[in-house]
């Protein structure tokens, strides 16, 4: 009994390393102006396959990837200025899951409480029409995101995704709080598969979650 628990707080022990030693990189958001003017400007989009340029391990998985210095980056640690206008510019490439609370369909927490969709300002969307959701829960960011019709002719399979593939794209703005780390996520179930289809990338750091490190 006792080399069992042994055994067991060992492999624990491993797995906590090895999560802590392979956290993905933190990107910082350009940022422009100074004191109560400061902005940042997010670019990120959604993939129905992260694809095995960026994840070997797990190509198959759905994820999120950022914009860094004119290159998509597979993380979803994103460094942003403390008290300031954050601008989001988010492509949209995958599919509909739909949601399973309609509640979540509602835009809330950004400037006006709104949204565009692909130049459309939009306060809500149809929650069976839901991809991907961007939420900030600390902050009260939460922002649904339209899936690509079923019917598209030009679907991306593999990231990254180009403009030239069928696609949604999604902008809004939201200012941040005080110096912290915020986590994010997404709220719809797009993990086939999985227990709810909630498990392996909607519950791992750098695919459907990860944090606003607000400095």
């Amino acid at each position: 009994m006792v080399v069992a628990v042994a055994v067991f707080g060992a492999l624990i022990g491993l797995y906590i390393s090895v999560w802590a030693t392979q956290l993905p990189g933190a990107v910082t958001a350009p940022t422009s102006g100074s004191g109560s003017t400061k902005s940042a400007n997010l670019t990120l989009e959604t993939v129905a396959a992260v694809g095995p340029v960026y994840s070997p391990e797990h190509p198959d998985w759905v994820s999120y990837l950022v914009q860094s210095h004119g290159h998509w980056v597979h993380s979803t640690i994103f460094t942003l200025p403390a008290h300031s206008l954050v601008h989001v510019t988010i492509y949209q490439y995958d599919g509909d899951s739909g949601l399973r609370n309609p509640f979540l369909a509602e835009v809330e927490g950004t400037v006006g409480g709104v949204m565009t969709v692909d130049g459309k300002t939009m306060r809500a969307i149809n929650p069976d029409d839901a991809s991907h959701t961007f939420v900030v829960p600390q902050l009260g960011v939460f922002v649904p995101l339209v899936g690509v019709s079923s019917t598209a002719k030009n679907p991306c399979s593999y990231a990254p995704c180009g403009l030239s593939f069928d696609h949604h794209t999604i902008t809004f703005t939201f200012r941040t709080g005080k110096k912290g780390r915020y986590r994010w996520q997404c709220f719809v179930p797009c993990a086939a598969g999985t227990l709810f289809d909630f498990g392996g990338p909607m519950q791992t750091l750098g695919y459907m979650d990860g944090f606003l490190d607000v400095v």
